[in-house]
């Protein structure tokens, strides 16, 4: 009996700036979702003009992808007439969708621009198939599904609802529920979700008695402190096939304050998984070099969130690891030369006799060394420094927008 053939799934890819977007589409997102300069729960990430937002658009329709604009603030009285006027120019825009948690935003989004589609973000914590239908009655096309659902509460929902359902699939977990926590608001008075977040959550805690100022007693440490609200990072990349056939429709990567390396080593990761198993879902197996890349990166360490009922999966992680001993990210290629040169911009110095390793989509991590290297003005040079534009030698061919790193 033949295995039937899943149905294709969105990759949903974070753009925190233009740059994380070119990233994000060269290695394969099929759609990116970005903040603008308000309104946005990433305020500390780069984020988008108005007029970067309709670049943005045409540059992601001109390959074939889709730009979502997040609007997922909880907004305040003060924020009403700015909220307005902020809808009312995302739709001359034209983006692909708007994402929201905010019934107010919501309602304004449906009277503003009814023309685009409203997607329902995690913050407001959807947990059950009669939700769904409620936020479907209200124009919501597609929902984010709270992180605190297991897989099979989301397949039963998936099957039961009649707008899309999008679910997480990498990257940074909240510690709060569904994201709504008050510890950056308490704490530094900057709030989570109005887009300030600190993140507390990933500071260093003791334990102090009442009468023993100045005693620090341990909760459960490390040799670097302790981290009792400190969660794992999601990772369901060995579980593809039980992601793909819980029905959702998008596939979402955290990490808009990322930078380019992660983001391109998740995308390139997750591309590939998610074509092998479309492709051929009978012979699908998990890759080595997927595990490896992904280890590459930093990270909390890995789990599975809650997707499995799996206790062991969700408790803090007091774990110290330095995921970039082995590799370094060096440079990003900007262009390629008629004779086939490859300027490269430097983000981390490096030298002629490195050995490297070129990222490039839809292709294995190709290892290499720098033979030679020219500046910008033909001169030879031993070292390149970050900011400064480069020829290296490289022996391989490279594409625009390939990351080159380091091994150390």
């Amino acid at each position: 009996m033949m295995t039937p053939k899943p149905k294709k799934i969105e990759l949903l890819a974070p753009a925190g700036n233009f740059e994380k977007l070119e990233i994000a589409l060269h290695y394969g997102a099929d759609a990116v979702y970005l903040g603008g300069k308000d309104f946005s729960l990433r305020n500390f990430s780069g984020n988008f003009r108005l007029d970067e937002i309709e670049h943005a658009v045409a540059y992601a329709h001109d390959r074939g992808a889709k730009v979502y604009v997040t609007v997922n603030v909880y907004a305040r009285n003060d924020d009403q007439p700015l909220i307005t006027k902020y809808l009312e120019k995302l739709g001359a825009v034209g983006p692909d969708g708007v994402i929201a948690a905010d019934p107010g935003v919501i309602i304004t989004a449906r009277e503003l621009i009814p023309n685009i589609p409203l997607h329902l973000s995690t913050q407001a914590n959807t947990t059950n198939y009669k939700t769904v239908e409620f936020w479907q009655r209200l124009g919501i096309r597609r929902v984010n599904m709270a992180r605190e659902l297991t897989l099979a509460e989301i397949k039963t929902i998936a099957e039961t609802s009649h707008i899309e359902i999008e679910a997480f699939v990498h990257g940074a977990m909240c510690i709060a529920y569904s994201g709504r926590c008050l510890l950056s608001s308490f704490m530094t008075k900057r709030h989570s979700n109005r887009g300030m977040c600190t993140h507390p959550c990933r500071w260093q805690y003791t334990l102090v008695e009442e009468t023993r100022d100045g005693q620090y007693m341990p909760i459960a440490e490390d040799d670097r402190g302790t981290y009792i609200f400190n969660s794992k990072d999601l990772c369901m990349i060995e579980h593809m096939p039980a992601m793909i056939n819980s029905g959702v429709s998008a596939l979402k990567i955290e990490g808009r304050m990322k930078g380019i390396n992660y983001l391109a080593s998740v995308v390139m990761v997750y591309r590939d998984a998610i074509d092998r198993y479309i492709q051929n879902p009978a012979d699908f197996s998990v890759r080595p070099e997927w595990l490896i890349e992904l280890s590459k990166i930093n990270h909390r360490g890995y789990c599975t969130g809650f997707y499995f009922d799996d206790p062991q999966q969700i408790v803090p992680d007091y774990e110290f690891r330095k995921n970039m001993d082995t590799h370094l990210f060096i440079g990003k290629v900007l262009a390629v030369q008629n004779d086939g040169r490859t300027l490269m911009e430097v983000r981390n110095k490096c030298r002629t006799g490195d050995r490297v390793e070129i990222l490039s989509p839809r292709q294995t991590v190709r290892n290499t060394s720098i033979g030679s290297m020219r500046d910008e003005e033909e001169n030879p040079i031993q070292i390149a420094q970050p900011g400064s534009r480069v020829y290296p030698d490289l022996g391989i061919k490279t594409k625009p927008n390939d990351l080159i790193r380091k091994l150390v």
